[in-house]
């Protein structure tokens, strides 16, 4: 099964982890992340953008450690049917509901 978190309860972003989360990230980190990509847009030096994608990652990790913290287990079994499915969302609509059920898009 995936794990969504480490030993110290930090998220492992990895693509189930992500892809289970895009919604809820695309909602609370639009800010960050358009201006990211406003940035990269501006200045292709990537080096120009690091603290806009630190900001961005920061978002996400933390909108991914607030949503384990409050849907724990719907999140886990999204998570984990994901993994098991390579991503195909179309598998997994019964824990998606669940999951979004648990902790609505806001």
């Amino acid at each position: 099964m995936a794990k969504v978190v480490d030993a110290t309860g930090e998220p492992i972003p990895t693509s189930s982890v992500l892809m289970s989360s895009a919604k809820h990230i695309e909602i609370k980190c639009m800010s960050e992340n358009v201006e990211f990509l406003k940035c990269k847009k501006k200045d292709p030096n990537p080096e120009k953008c690091l603290d806009k994608g630190r900001q961005a990652t920061r978002c996400a990790l933390g909108v991914l450690k607030d949503l384990y913290q409050r849907c724990k287990d719907p999140m886990e079994a999204y998570v984990g049917c994901m993994y098991y499915y390579t991503n195909e969302f179309d598998l997994c609509r019964k824990e998606q509901q669940a999951f979004e059920k648990a902790c609505p898009l806001d």
